[in-house]
């Protein structure tokens, strides 16, 4: 087989670089080595920042979210027994965000590739990748038994972090940055309706707590836990116990507890790998970096990596220049750094550390006293949250 550009995975970065390019005629595949179920079957973060539902948008397929989104002109957060909310819209010129599931921006790319009859390939096994430092590279994988040959101008690595696109480069081709943070989040989902409108983000020296949402009829709650701790020592009577303990006495009253339907815990880590392009192989997503979701910004940076990688080989093919190619990795790292010093600093003010003590908790607590208190702190964190500007 012969395609202009071969994408490896199809999370939703694959999905909708797939898609992008597909409306600008150019020819794609995407392999992947798990099942469409699968795929569908993973639980991810579900706050959109306004440049993620625009490039939906840009794709054709927005329409779903738009119908049954929820957007979000403001966050809050609670600390000291308080609550404070930071005006999203009001300190950012009317932006906001969009509460929608990663699982349905999933199907939604899933269900227009379909209707475009562009392939894809699920199941693959033993991907593997050549000749990226040429102009002529090619991608294997094995299907029913039988070996295939992709031959293609561009590979697109948007297979995460364990993905073979990472695995294949040279030694020494990447210099990696890394914070692993000593601590997780126990995340539970639940159809009951959710304590508030907007997230709540919750300081407390029991740890961290976060109350988000996926519908009004869905809920999704986490609190910290140590990285040792276990699923099977917190049913559902001891989350919901321990969490309403995190939370200010409003907020506590009046959440509504029920059976979770998912429950898992996630380790949190900042990661980087510099740079992103290797010749003609183009890291996307978590292939790439990796960011605590405490400033809600993972699917939203791959999302950025598929605007910037899009928009490059669509130039190329339209005008025949790699000039856009060239910048891809320093264009896409620029607003990756500051997404990771962002999430490490929600991080670093939200979490109880394990030397955090009593200083630390009344510095975390003054710090956020500070940030709610002053215009330009809640503003800066403001623009941050709804996403920065790109780079064109």
């Amino acid at each position: 087989m012969r395609v202009q550009v071969a994408i490896i995975g199809a999370g939703p970065s694959g999905l909708l670089l797939g898609q992008l390019l597909h409306r600008a005629g150019i020819e794609a595949v995407i392999l992947e080595r798990k099942s469409g179920e699968y795929v569908l079957g993973r639980i991810r973060a579900g706050v959109l920042e306004q440049g993620a539902v625009d490039l939906l948008d840009e794709a054709g397929v927005g329409a779903r979210m738009h119908a049954e989104g929820l957007v979000h002109g403001g966050i809050h957060l609670c600390f000291d027994g308080e609550r404070h909310r930071i005006d999203l819209a009001g300190l950012t010129g009317g932006k906001h965000v969009t509460v929608y599931g990663q699982t349905e921006v999933t199907r939604d790319l899933m269900d227009a590739r379909a209707a475009a009859g562009a392939k894809t390939v699920y199941e693959a096994e033993d991907v593997s990748v050549h000749g990226f430092d040429t102009d002529s590279p090619v991608v294997r994988y094995r299907k029913d038994g039988k070996v295939h040959e992709i031959t293609c101008d561009f590979i697109a690595g948007c297979d995460g972090f364990h993905g073979v696109t990472r695995e294949s480069l040279p030694a020494g081709a990447v210099r990696n940055y890394e914070r692993v943070y000593p601590f997780g989040w126990l995340g539970v989902l639940a159809d009951v309706p959710p304590v508030s409108d907007e997230l709540i983000y919750v300081n407390h020296p029991r740890g961290f707590a976060l109350c988000s949402m996926r519908s009004m009829k869905r809920s999704r709650y986490y609190v910290q836990v140590p990285l040792d701790e276990k699923i099977e020592s917190w049913p559902d009577d001891r989350f919901w116990t321990e969490l309403k303990s995190r939370l200010d006495k409003q907020a506590a009253a009046a959440i509504v507890t029920g059976p979770s339907i998912e429950k898992s815990i996630a380790p949190l880590r900042s990661f980087v790998g510099e740079p992103m392009r290797f010749g003609r192989l183009l890291l996307a997503g978590d292939a790439a970096h990796i960011v605590p979701p405490t400033g809600a910004k993972g699917l939203n940076l791959a999302a950025s990596d598929v605007r910037y990688l899009s928009r490059a080989l669509i130039d190329h093919y339209r005008a025949g220049s790699m000039k856009e190619i060239d910048a891809y990795s320093g264009k896409c790292l620029r607003r990756v750094w500051k997404a990771v010093r962002f999430s490490w600093w929600m991080t670093s003010m939200m979490h109880r550390f394990p030397d955090t003590g009593e200083f630390g908790q009344k510095i975390q607590e003054t710090e956020l006293a500070y940030l709610v208190g002053s215009k330009a702190a809640s503003t800066s964190l403001a623009e941050n949250y709804v996403g920065l500007p790109f780079e064109d």
